[in-house]
């Protein structure tokens, strides 16, 4: 039986939540039934999940008949985010791109179909914010292809782009940056288009459900929230300027060092924003 993607309170929005790749073997008799064949993985993992992010385009070129057999495998209403390939990302002049851009949408990046979700471009911690750079590899991004309109999300781990400019710079062009719960990188929550992007990577592999529950209905609160038109007031934000308020798309991945409970973490929050 297909399962429909989880629905925010209002009909314009969705919201989208799974993790990181489906082929993971410590998942196999945890989150995968002892014996499922592995050429039955991904259509088990999107019969418990709304969406999966798919990594390794990040790597490498993928052929347009795995597009179409992954959309094959996965049932109405499922959406699929892919990472955007790192030959674009990782490069001092970002304005110099535009090839390896076309490159990846030439591999069949469309054979998906309605399964196609946000691209995720994501940048090395190393890269510092230059606006005029970045603005030019936003505007290399392209908005339509033969009349399929894109979505775009940045994933950027550098502090020089907690500022404002970055953010007026997203919103002109319709781009979010990820939300990112990490150690590490940057936090950001500043909305910057109609739909967010939630990396939700502080799990913990030896709690059953992943996070604590008291930490899973803060976020499947925030998740309605910013599906309502609304924005978390305990995130941190670096420009006052508050956006629209619409009913945006809504997509977060549980993906964590360990992972091994990250399917537990997305079908504890499926449940709860569902």
């Amino acid at each position: 039986m297909s399962k429909a993607p989880a629905r925010a309170s209002q009909s314009k929005s969705h919201i989208y939540i799974g993790i990181g790749g489906w082929t993971f073997a410590p998942w196999r008799g945890v989150f995968y039934p002892d014996k499922l064949p592995q050429s039955k993985e991904l259509e088990y993992a999107a019969s418990k999940l709304t969406s999966i992010e798919i990594n390794g385009t990040y790597y490498g070129s993928q052929k347009p008949e795995s597009f179409r057999k992954w959309a094959r495998e996965v049932p109405d209403g499922f959406i699929f985010s892919l990472k955007g390939p790192r030959f674009a990302t990782n490069r001092r002049v970002l304005a110099e791109a535009g090839d390896s851009v076309k490159r990846f949408y030439d591999t069949g990046v469309l054979e998906l179909g309605d399964r196609l979700g946000p691209v995720l471009w994501q940048f090395a911690p190393t890269k510092k914010f230059d606006e005029a750079d970045f603005g030019k590899f936003l505007e290399l991004l392209p908005r339509e292809i033969d009349g399929r309109k894109l979505r775009h999300v940045v994933e950027v781990r550098h502090d020089s782009f907690c500022v404002p400019g970055f953010v007026a710079l997203l919103r002109e062009f319709a781009t979010p940056v990820v939300y990112a719960e990490h150690g590490k990188y940057p936090a950001i929550a500043d909305v910057a288009a109609d739909f967010v992007y939630a990396r939700l990577q502080k799990g913990n592999d030896e709690l059953a459900t992943c996070y604590p529950p008291k930490q899973l209905d803060a976020w499947a609160k925030r998740l309605q929230l910013w599906a309502g038109g609304g924005e978390p007031d305990d995130l941190p934000r670096v420009d006052d300027k508050a956006p629209k308020k619409t009913p945006r798309d809504v997509f977060a991945y549980v993906i964590h060092e360990g992972k091994v409970r990250a399917p537990a973490g997305a079908m504890e929050l499926i449940e709860r924003v569902s």
